[in-house]
């Protein structure tokens, strides 16, 4: 992979990270619940699954998936009732439950598997993993070492903008401790998570 194409990768995937998207806010959510250390055990989920993406990029299976309007229906739909569900959840939460210690957390292969199912089922990641991602791929050059720069990548990029994300969202409940706060912030939270959502569903619906 030439330099340039590597900066535009890394360029494209750092702004990716640092977008509010649904693992954002399920991420900033989690951090508000159970801090930021807890939070990251999700983030981990979303980078794993990444990986599968680039995996499935790599084979030209997700582009494949991309074109194919029936597979790409269903995928969005799924993942649009899957994200939906975080986003009930998110929203429904006890604003008055004080914050959970880490060992109060759900656990961790729960979180972990909820990152997981996020990202495989999110429509943002159907556009980048889908759309763009194949394109940064040299058809002259093996396409192993490519992937694993890329996984490499994606997984630095991604976790530097959710961990960031977490932490500020610690920040804010040491600074905002009120029911209010955090049932507002959940709201707009999944919100923000399912319009995010339902706009990366309706730009893949002409491709």
């Amino acid at each position: 992979m030439d330099l340039s194409v590597w900066f535009a990768l890394m360029a494209l995937f750092f702004a990716g990270g640092l977008t509010p998207g649904p693992a954002v806010m399920m991420v900033m959510s989690a951090s508000l619940r159970y801090g930021a250390p807890t939070a990251l055990i999700p983030a981990a989920g979303v980078s794993a699954a990444n990986l599968v993406w680039i995996a499935l990029a790599a084979t030209g299976i997700a582009a494949f998936a991309a074109q194919a309007p029936l597979v790409l229906l269903v995928l969005k739909l799924a993942g649009i009732c899957f994200i939906a569900w975080l986003a009930w959840t998110m929203a429904t939460a006890d604003p008055h439950r004080p914050r959970a210690r880490a060992d109060q957390a759900p656990a961790k292969s729960n979180l972990f598997g909820r990152g997981v199912g996020l990202q495989l089922l999110n429509p943002n990641a159907l556009v980048f993993f889908g759309l763009l991602l194949p394109s940064y791929f040299d058809a002259d050059r093996p396409v192993v070492p490519q992937a694993l720069l890329i996984m490499a990548t994606v997984t630095v990029t991604e976790m530097f903008g959710l961990t960031f994300y977490a932490w500020l969202a610690d920040a804010m409940n040491r600074k905002f401790q009120s029911p209010a706060f955090t049932q507002w912030f959940n709201r707009l939270a999944a919100l923000a998570m399912l319009v995010s959502a339902l706009f990366a569903a309706i730009m893949t619906t002409n491709t």
